[in-house]
């Protein structure tokens, strides 16, 4: 056996060895930093909850203030919006002490009519066991459909001059695909026990009858919507064709209109129309565990994230 072959092949796999070892220490100092990232953010986000001043409900010096509850995106069970979260909110903010006045903060397109209705009549529950007590309803953004459904409970309604507001209606939607599978040749099985059970299938043709009984239902929601504004707005409202049709209309047209009292932010409220300019919030935060377990996956899949980006981790 030639000596020279020998030598190469011993030189290559020492070569193989060095670089393996060098691919295994690459691998250990990636893994060694994301642990650390995730050490350092678990940290923060220990010194973040522990900070003096971040409580949602840290009530200041003044002997009485102004309570905040925010009312934000889709109103819907389980969201953010969801009835049984506002409402906490709301009786934490009617039932303190210093409570000179309630802010609902608005800033949603509104959502589910059933939990606009849980939350329209807790605040009319609560306005009567609190009667010295006011709520006022600030919309900033947006707020359309089920928020302004909700808004019509308070005691007053401002906006700035640009929010959206209104869409007093209620809307189903969904698609057809009958023409679509009959070009490319597909036919649709379904069976049911009940002559109506699939009429809202959107793979079958539509009847008459079931169109006709759908719009109905949508009607008398509408109306029910229609009775609450009136409800809470009264003689306020100046009423046409196209308050009740769906539109929506920014600050300043709503206030010809009657569906909002006036235009100013929550800050505006508290100082001027209040007199409590400090504001509290009620908001419900989730508890301090939860908070620690979201901000540590999301520290941990950005920290992923970046390294996988880079090329230093991967998953073989």
């Amino acid at each position: 056996m030639d000596s020279n072959n020998v030598s190469s092949k011993e030189w290559k796999l020492i070569e193989k060895t060095v670089s393996q070892l060098g691919v295994e220490q690459r691998r250990a100092r990636r893994w060694g930093v994301f642990f650390k990232v995730l050490t350092f953010s678990y940290l923060f986000a220990l010194l973040f909850l522990m900070a003096p001043g971040l409580s949602n409900n840290k009530l200041g010096d003044a002997e009485s203030y102004t309570a905040l509850v925010d009312l934000k995106g889709v109103i819907a069970a389980n969201e953010e919006a969801s009835a049984d979260f506002l409402v906490t909110g709301l009786r934490a903010a009617f039932e303190a002490e210093g409570t000179k006045a309630v802010v609902l903060r608005i800033n949603s397109p509104g959502g589910s009519p059933v939990q606009s209705g849980y939350v329209y009549d807790e605040i009319k529950r609560l306005r009567d066991l609190h009667p010295e007590t006011p709520l006022y309803a600030v919309i900033s953004d947006i707020g359309a459909s089920g928020a302004y459904y909700i808004a019509a409970a308070a005691d007053e309604i401002y906006a700035d001059k640009a929010s959206l507001v209104g869409s007093i209606g209620v809307v189903a939607s969904g698609f057809g695909f009958v023409d679509t599978m009959e070009k490319i040749g597909v036919k649709r099985r379904l069976y049911t026990s009940g002559a109506h059970k699939a009429f809202l299938d959107p793979f079958s043709v539509e009847k008459a009858d079931e169109v006709e009984f759908w719009k109905s239902v949508l009607d008398k929601t509408h109306q029910q919507f229609i009775n609450k504004v009136i409800e809470g707005r009264g003689d306020r409202l100046t009423i046409s064709e196209d308050t009740f049709s769906g539109l929506i209309w920014n600050g300043e047209q709503a206030m010809e209109m009657g569906l909002v009292d006036g235009l100013g932010s929550a800050g505006f409220v508290a100082r001027e129309v209040i007199g409590a300019e400090e504001i509290v919030d009620f908001t419900p935060q989730p508890d301090p565990f939860e908070r620690i377990t979201k901000s540590l996956g999301i520290a941990a899949g950005s920290a992923i994230g970046k390294l996988m980006a880079r090329g230093e981790i991967s998953f073989q």
